[in-house]
């Protein structure tokens, strides 16, 4: 598998799509932080690591599901770093841009507040 990224946010997003409680993720320390990013800004129920997964519990609202889509931006292939002024607005600010920073992973909000730049990983609204 060349990217374990964009397979761990297809495994969310098709657990979505299906209608599923829980999806299981391979585990890596990026896709824990990113899982645990997603579920502080109420994307995801819960996040637990057993041995060498990731456990995602997704959220509904009155059976709809909470996260509409997500994108993936950055490949192995072909990496986006974009500076403090170029980080994407996700639908006006109603979504959010996972970004992968020198101070660690944070949303797009938390960079332009801390006036950092880096690789955009993903787009999720």
């Amino acid at each position: 598998m060349n990217d374990p990224v964009a397979d761990a946010l297809v495994r969310i997003k098709n657990g979505y799509q299906v209608g599923k409680a829980t999806v299981v993720i391979r585990f890596s320390k990026l896709i824990l932080k990113l899982a645990k990013l997603l579920e502080k800004e109420g994307y995801l129920s819960g996040v637990e690591q057993k041995n060498h997964e990731i456990i995602v519990t997704l959220k509904y609202h009155s059976r709809v599901s909470v996260l509409t889509d997500i994108k993936r931006v950055s490949k192995p292939s072909l990496r986006v770093y974009e500076g403090v002024k170029d980080l994407p607005r996700v639908l006006n600010g109603l979504g959010i841009a996972i970004i992968s920073t020198p101070k660690g992973l944070m949303t797009d909000k938390e960079a332009r507040k801390l006036k950092v730049g880096g690789e955009v990983l993903a787009l999720v609204w």
